[in-house]
């Protein structure tokens, strides 16, 4: 008795290790686009969830955003079926403006996708992604290009909260062969494709590439590793940033921070520290530029004015300390308390 495909057999391990530990009978879903990698996790989950005893089902988004998406969705859910998944909903999204028109199209995919999980319910939900080894590397040449910091160049976690990634350890070409020997026909999306489509497709189909070329096949497994690396590295500086934060949160308001306090940080604990102080008050998400002006305010002030952050939030120093608000923070003091000094 021969044993099943080897993409197959490796597609089913991934899963089954990503899930180790969670409890018989908690839900799993896979967040389906109909593609090779997502349509070979669905017939993996499909695979493990019959034999751990979980509750599995499929979640597809139909963003209206391309000719036809609705019978994409509907063939989606017809391949989800035959790969064994029997609860599959198809959801349709509204895509806003806000970032453009991929980071609106990720917002309003992950909003359809935790409102039926949460309408379902079920115990301790998990959802799972098809992102691979490729789109691990991808995503960390994007953030390179940017210039972002150790967080981004650590590329996506395999698991976030609820959100989990099983198959960052295999090559797309294992989700293609994958759903090849078990009659799975994916839809392959056409903005995947170079030329005239989102930046991260010329990546794919022009940049990776090449780079394979010169530097040869493992260039791919290199990025994922640096960024699994960097991943660890990301998440202990940023245990220190919040120690150091909660060591220091008992000697300051809330919205105040004593700058000869942060100054005499580590570089890496201090930006990062100043990056949550921020976010926690409402501003963000903040990119390296606001987190380099924030760190020349504690640094090396020199009575340079306000800096603008996002979501109309402000930081000022004064009297030695950090002050971030909003301005309507302000005018709301002004009026409880009279003008402000």
């Amino acid at each position: 008795m021969t044993g099943p495909h080897p993409s197959v057999a490796a597609t089913r391990t991934a899963v089954r290790e990503a899930l180790d530990g969670v409890e018989l009978g908690s839900r799993v879903w896979v967040a389906l686009s109909g593609g090779p990698d997502s349509l070979a996790l669905a017939a993996a989950l499909a695979f493990v969830g019959r034999k751990a005893g979980y509750l599995t089902g499929a979640i597809i988004v139909d963003h209206g955003m391309q000719q036809g998406s609705a019978e994409i969705a509907r063939e989606a859910a017809a391949q989800a079926r035959l790969a064994g998944l029997v609860t599959v909903f198809v959801e349709r999204a509204e895509v806003g403006r806000l970032g453009g028109p991929e980071a609106a199209a990720r917002d309003a995919r992950y909003a359809a996708i935790e409102a039926r999980v949460e309408s379902e319910g079920g115990q301790t939900p998990h959802v799972l992604l098809g992102h691979t080894m490729d789109d691990q590397a991808e995503t960390v040449l994007l953030a390179l290009a940017r210039g972002s910091g150790a967080r981004a160049l650590a590329g996506m976690p395999v698991r976030r909260g609820m959100y989990v990634r099983p198959f960052l350890g295999l090559r797309r070409g294992d989700t293609v062969a994958a759903c090849e020997a078990q009659g799975l026909t994916p839809w392959h999306d056409p903005t995947n494709q170079p030329g005239g489509g989102p930046r991260r497709s010329e990546l794919r189909g022009v940049v990776m590439p090449a780079l394979v070329d010169v530097l040869g096949p493992g260039v791919v497994s290199g990025l994922a590793r640096s960024a699994a690396l960097l991943q660890a590295d990301a998440d202990e500086l940023e245990r220190q940033a919040r120690t150091a934060m909660r060591a220091s949160a008992s000697q300051v308001r809330e919205e105040e921070w004593r700058c000869d306090m942060l100054a005499v940080l580590p570089d890496a604990i201090r930006t990062r520290m100043l990056k949550m102080i921020a976010e926690q008050r409402g501003a963000g998400p903040l990119g390296a530029v606001h987190v380099g002006e924030l760190d020349r305010i504690v640094t090396s002030f020199k009575g340079q004015g306000p800096v603008s952050l996002p979501g109309g939030y402000e930081a000022t120093r004064e009297y030695g300390r950090l002050i971030i608000r909003h301005p309507l923070e302000r005018v709301q003091r002004s009026d409880e308390n009279g003008p402000l000094a």
